[in-house]
Formats: C-alpha cells, structure tokens, sequence
C-alpha cells in the first residue's frame, strides 16, 4: 500500500502539470491565431474537445481514479483495531517531566526558556543537548542548574532529539517534553498537552492557529501553508474511510510534543535504526519531527495535535529555513520523505 500511495501522489502531480501545460499552450495558440479561429467559426472551447490529446488526458484521468477507488475500498479498515486505534481509558499518572532542550549558540534566551519550564509544575528534571556551542550556552545552562550533555561537534537537532530521548529512558521520569530553545515555546501549553496522555501516547503542537500566534513570527504565509499541506500529505498516507484516519494533523514541521515514557519504550528500537541513523547522519534535513510521527503512527502510538502560543523566535534561525530557498529544499525533503518511509 505504500508503493500504492507514492505512485498515486507522484502521478497526480504530473497529471496536474500536464493538465496546466495542455491548457497553456491552447490558450498561447489560441492568442495567436485567434482571428483565424474566429474567421472559421471554431470557438477556444471546440478546439480544446476536438483535440486528441485531451481524450488521452482524459483516459490517464480515468486511470488514476480507479487507482485512487482502489486505495480507498483496501483502506477501509485500515488501523481499526479497536484495542489499538480507539479510546483507551489508561491508568493515570502522576506526571514527572523530563524537558529535552537542543542548545546551539542560544546564551541570548537559553536561560529563560530553562528558566520558564523549570517554574512549570511536575517538572522532574531538564536535560541540555548541547551542540558544541561556541557562545556561553553551555556555562549558562550549567549554572541553571539543569543536566548539560556536552557534544564534541554539531551533529544538529535530530541527534541531539535521540540523544535526549535515550536519556530520559535511563531516568525515573514518565513523561518526556521535547521543545526548542529560541523563546517560540511556552512551557506553560504543557498544562493542555499532557491531559490527552490519559488516553494517548504523544501529543504533538501545532503553530496554526492564528489569534495563539505572536505577530511577526518566522511562519509566514508560504511556511503556514506548506507545513500544512504537508501535514496532510501524512494524514492521506494514513487515511481510512472509517475516521477518516487514524490521525489528524496541520503542522508537519513541529517539534514540541510530549511522550509518555511506556509509549517511548515501543518504538526505542526504532531510533537505532537504518532511517535514524541517516536522520541523524545528516543535521540539516529538519526530518526529526516527521521521523517521530510517521514511527509513531506506524507503530500504532495514538496521538494528538493540540494548538499551542508561538512567539518571536530569539536570535537567528541555525538551520537556516529562514530563508526560501532553505524553507524549499526543507519542503521537498519533507515530501520525499513522506512518500517513500
């Protein structure tokens, strides 16, 4: 079903160009030789039916959705268990919060975000992955008196995300909270996050609702609308008739989220392996998000997005998607990414 879903994608995209060519070049002939055309009679619309070309578009159209039916009746029941896909009524915790913060060069803001998730109840314990920060981050962080874990190089976000997640494993902690370190968080939306854990494994933010955002932050409009688009390229990957799904998302570019430690525990292998060890490998693909998603869907975690505040961010942007070229190359590795895992 996964070669299914990737070639429906692929050839709905170039079913979408060649329709958009098809037409371009029919309305360009038809402004050049629109007298001719009115002389004989022929109107823009009798040219475009009586053409060959659209009845073979119109036959690759045919195809494609009896392909698209196809994927939709094997999708019927797809993830509907009812012990693994519905409501659970878990035993409820008594939350002990272990915060995951990936530092580079952040002296400017690194103690009020640990500063602000240290005031935050149920916080058990603050883990700082440090990316071999040239700055005072680090002598900050220690001086917060928070868990520092010292990198000899930079080896980005994804790594330092693993690395934390292992760490928290080793600890008495059952909740682990994954956040960013340039002030766009608040450590206070763990108070509405944590509450689904009751009934799911990871509950995931989203940026996109507009009156929680602060004005002049780094989602314009081209990030709102691909980080969702993209968000629901997954859902699709995931979709059944019955629910529509088996998860609903609109920020695919999200790292802030909360796990619980029993929910982690089934898929730490996962974070070993051949496809986070490439995640890890390269520190500027941005994937770890979409890694910790499509892992967890895949192996039947439930989880939830709920809208979280997003501000400002504080200093400069280290993966560099600030600027469009960046934010471009990020969102064909996102899409590449979606369709072949």
């Amino acid at each position: 079903m996964g070669i299914l879903f990737a070639l429906l994608i692929i050839s709905l995209f170039c079913l979408i160009i060649t329709h958009v060519v098809f037409l371009g070049v029919n309305v360009f002939f038809w402004v050049i030789n629109g007298i001719d055309y009115v002389t004989e009679g022929n109107t823009f619309l009798e040219i475009i039916y009586y053409s060959k070309y659209l009845k073979w578009l119109g036959l690759l159209d045919f195809i494609w959705i009896s392909f698209f039916i196809i994927f939709l009746i094997k999708r019927k029941h797809y993830k509907t268990d009812s012990d693994l896909h519905y409501l659970e009524e878990r035993e409820k915790i008594e939350s002990r919060i272990c915060v995951i913060i990936p530092t580079f060069n952040e002296e400017q803001i690194v103690k009020n975000v640990i500063n602000d998730y240290q005031n935050q109840k149920n916080v058990h314990e603050i883990i700082v992955i440090d990316n071999n920060s040239t700055d005072k981050t680090v002598g900050i962080a220690k001086s917060c008196g928070v868990q520092v874990i010292e990198k000899e190089f930079n080896k980005g976000l994804a790594d330092s995300v693993i690395v934390g997640l292992t760490e928290f494993l080793k600890s008495d902690s059952n909740i682990v909270t994954i956040t960013e370190c340039d002030g766009t968080f608040s450590g206070s939306d763990m108070e509405k996050m944590i509450p689904y854990l009751d009934n799911c494994d990871m509950v995931i933010g989203t940026r996109q609702v507009q009156v929680l955002t602060e004005k002049g932050n780094q989602n314009s409009m081209f990030y709102v609308w691909g980080n969702y688009l993209l968000a629901k390229l997954i859902q699709i990957k995931y979709f059944s008739l019955t629910n529509l799904g088996i998860v609903e998302l609109t920020d695919v570019g999200c790292l802030y989220r909360c796990i619980r430690k029993d929910s982690l525990e089934k898929i730490k292998d996962e974070l070993e392996t051949i496809d986070a060890k490439k995640i890890r490998n390269n520190p500027n693909n941005g994937l770890i998000a979409n890694f910790l998603t499509m892992t967890g869907i895949e192996n039947n975690l439930k989880i939830v997005e709920v809208p979280i505040t997003f501000k400002k961010r504080i200093g400069t942007s280290k993966s560099g998607a600030n600027k469009k070229s960046k934010a471009i190359n990020y969102g064909l590795r996102f899409f590449w990414y979606i369709l072949i895992k």
